[in-house]
C-alpha cells in the first residue's frame, strides 16, 4: 500500500498543481516577450514532469515494457493537458487554446526521447539498490 501510495500520489498531485495552475485567471508577470516564453517553457516543464511521474508510477506497478511505458505515460499526459486546456475555457479571461496542447506535447515527447539518458536512475527504478 504504502509502494503504491509513493508511486502513485506524486503524479497526481502533480496533476493537482497544473489544474491549479490553470484555475488562476491571469498569470502574466509584464515582461512582454519573456513573458509569452516563460509561460510556453512552464507548459513544456509541466509536462515533462507529469510524464516523467506518471512514467515511473507505471515502471514500477506494472510489468510494461519500455515501449508501452512511454505510450501509457504519454497518451494519460496528453489526454490531460487536452482536458486541462478544456477547463481553461471555464476561467474568466482563459481560454482553451490548441496551441498550448501542441506546447505540451513538445514536454511529453522531450521525455520520451532523454529517457534514455536517466531510464535506470534510482528515482526512476523506486525501491531497487
Amino acid at each position: 500500500m504504502k509502494k503504491s501510495l509513493n508511486l502513485w500520489l506524486p503524479p497526481c498531485a502533480w496533476a493537482g498543481f497544473i489544474f491549479y495552475l490553470s484555475s488562476i485567471p491571469s498569470l502574466t508577470t509584464n515582461l512582454g516577450v519573456w513573458d509569452f516564453i516563460l509561460r510556453k517553457a512552464a507548459h513544456i516543464s509541466e509536462y515533462f514532469i507529469f510524464t516523467l511521474l506518471i512514467y515511473r508510477a507505471f515502471k514500477n506497478s506494472f510489468g510494461f515494457t519500455t515501449v508501452w511505458l512511454l505510450v501509457w505515460s504519454a497518451c494519460i499526459s496528453f489526454g490531460y493537458a487536452v482536458t486541462d486546456e478544456f477547463h481553461q475555457t471555464f476561467i474568466a479571461t482563459r481560454s482553451g487554446n490548441s496551441t498550448d496542447v501542441a506546447i505540451d506535447a513538445i514536454g511529453i515527447v522531450l521525455f520520451c526521447l532523454l529517457l534514455p539518458f536517466f531510464r535506470n536512475t534510482r528515482f526512476l527504478t523506486y525501491g531497487k539498490n
